[in-house]
């Protein structure tokens, strides 16, 4: 399937500022795009382009002052298939992890493992390990919290929002990502377009998602599985903009200074394949 997506973000900043994006697809994506991924000024600045400690594509730029306007819209392909399911997917052991891995155990900003270490070990302690332990913490995590967008807040860690029980996407992620940590799972936070592809439309108006990943060993090997606390289901169309070890490294604009959104929005949605010479 081909799905087009993109943004129109735009801030109003009192002088210059410097800012950092994460609004490009993560580069193992790239080979997939059918249209170019360009993001558009405007007014026009310079920008470059790096890849971050995480893999993530970072664009910088100065914003001028008063209103900037960046945009996106590109059309990508995707298999059109559900997140993989592999309920036989071990949990292996924490000496035998590699390297690069073990820092999607420890505390972060946002998870906040110290403070839910020991509940975590009362709910899921006699849960089986790998993927099972997994699911059962998902389901946790989607039945502790309610979803609310007036509730969004900047500032919520997972134990803040275990116990507020509210929150969005993003708290639904990190509440997850911390007892999968708690239970010496890897995992990591994931950020990206998530349409209502295959699923009945939602009639709020579209939004960035975020989701997370966990290590496990599968019939193929190790690898990172995607899971949804929110959604707790399979689902079609991700295509991840960013990963880190919660939002704080995935945080899609950072600015170095006040700037205020002025406007939002966001598109995802599959189309009808474009034959070959038109997607050149």
């Amino acid at each position: 399937m081909q799905i087009r997506t993109g943004f129109t973000l735009a801030f109003d900043t009192s002088g210059p500022t410097p800012m950092n994006l994460l609004l490009n697809i993560r580069p193992e994506r790239q080979a997939d795009l059918v249209t170019p991924e360009v993001i558009r000024f405007d007014p026009p600045v310079p920008a470059r382009q790096s890849i971050d400690a995480f893999g993530n594509v970072c664009t910088r730029i100065v914003a001028p002052g008063g209103r900037i306007t960046m945009s996106a819209d590109f059309v990508v392909a995707d298999p059109g298939t559900p997140d993989d399911v592999a309920p036989a997917a071990r949990q292996i052991p924490v000496h035998d992890l590699p390297d690069d891995v073990m820092i999607f155990l420890l505390g972060s900003r946002y998870c906040d493992t110290d403070k839910l270490s020991q509940t975590a070990w009362n709910l899921f302690g006699s849960t089986p390990e790998g993927w099972a332990r997994v699911q059962a913490i998902v389901d946790y995590a989607h039945n502790r919290l309610r979803f609310d967008y007036q509730m969004a807040d900047a500032t919520r860690s997972a134990h803040d929002g275990h116990g507020q029980q509210v929150g969005v996407c993003r708290d639904f992620a990190h509440l997850a990502i911390t007892l999968c940590r708690c239970m010496n799972i890897p995992a990591r936070y994931a950020t990206g377009y998530l349409g209502d592809i295959g699923v009945p439309k939602d009639p709020a108006p579209m939004d960035f998602s975020a989701w997370f990943e966990v290590f496990l060993e599968g019939p193929e090997g190790p690898r990172w599985y995607t899971f949804d606390a929110r959604h707790n289901t399979p689902r079609i169309g991700r295509i991840v903009m960013a990963r880190g070890r919660d939002a704080t490294d995935c945080a899609l604009t950072t600015s170095f200074g006040p700037a205020w959104l002025a406007r939002f929005e966001v598109h995802t949605d599959e189309v009808p394949e474009m034959p070959l010479a038109q997607a050149a």
